[in-house]
């Protein structure tokens, strides 16, 4: 009943235009950016390491941008769940789509980090070529499976769980699919390397470069950017000599790419979440 209560409100917030869903994301996100939680100390937490020389006056400025951030991000499912095709388009423009146009016929990994806009940018370039993404089951059966819908509302893509593995993603691939991958959260121990972001090691999935190699897919960075009157995904060029043989090498190159993305619109990137969960043997937790 919780969920469907919920469901239903967001259906009421996806008529609301973007201003008015910006200004209720910033009078909420201000209110909760005040409260203490565990969320707002694992964000204290995050900037403090990642951005060592700011000031703790700076950093905390924006933690509470950041709070607005997600909160627009939460109230803008709407769009993603209800929003026509032609409403998406003029929800989010796209910067350096013909970057992804001159691979025509060639694998392609659209990287993704974890910013507040990814799904909507999800859908967005899904209007432009089919994607095959990866997803997290909910514990929730109802939930799970109206996610799903969602997510597969436009007929424009496909989606397989964690839990699949990637042996079906790397199908998709070969069969033209172009693969939506978010690689930037501390999945654990296996299958990672530690490797610096914003200088402190991480926790790092290999996928990216494994699933690449395997494929022979071209890499393409990309980004959404919030603006005033709507979203700009940002599609980079493909990265050159990418993947290598040396999957730690090329994690590390991933994050140093994902580091330079934050730096642009910090505010934007998800510190709410424990990037930094897994230490190597030896080293203290961040977060207690």
């Amino acid at each position: 009943m919780f969920f469907k209560a919920t469901v239903a409100c967001v259906w009421l917030l996806s008529w609301l235009p973007f201003k008015a869903i910006s200004a209720l994301g910033w009078l909420v996100g201000h209110l909760i950016a005040s409260i203490p939680s565990s969320r707002r100390h694992i964000g204290r937490v995050n900037l403090r390491r990642c951005l060592p020389d700011w000031t703790e006056a700076d950093r905390s400025r924006l933690l509470r941008r950041h709070f607005v951030a997600m909160v627009q991000m939460l109230l803008e499912y709407g769009y993603c769940w209800f929003a026509s095709p032609e409403r998406l388009r003029r929800l989010m423009s796209i910067e350096g789509l013909e970057h992804l146009k001159q691979h025509e016929g060639r694998p392609v990994i659209l990287m993704m980090p974890h910013f507040t806009g990814l799904d909507l940018a999800g859908l967005r370039v899904s209007l432009e070529t089919e994607l095959v993404s990866i997803y997290s089951r909910q514990k929730d059966p109802w939930l799970d499976e109206f996610f799903r819908t969602r997510r597969l509302r436009l007929g424009t893509g496909i989606i397989f769980s964690r839990q699949q593995g990637t042996r079906a993603v790397i199908r998709a691939l070969r069969d033209g699919y172009r693969l939506y991958y978010l690689p930037d959260q501390d999945f654990g121990h296996r299958d990672s390397v530690f490797v610096p972001f914003f200088g402190v090691n991480a926790a790092t999935i290999t996928g990216l470069s494994r699933m690449a190699m395997v494929a022979g897919a071209a890499v393409l960075p990309c980004y959404p950017r919030r603006e005033a009157a709507g979203y700009t995904l940002v599609i980079e060029p493909a990265l050159d000599n990418f993947p290598t043989t040396d999957a730690a090498a090329d994690s590390a190159r991933m994050n140093a790419v994902i580091e330079a993305q934050v730096r642009r619109q910090p505010h934007q990137y998800f510190w709410l979440h424990k990037r930094f969960k897994s230490r190597p043997p030896g080293e203290a937790d961040f977060y207690g």
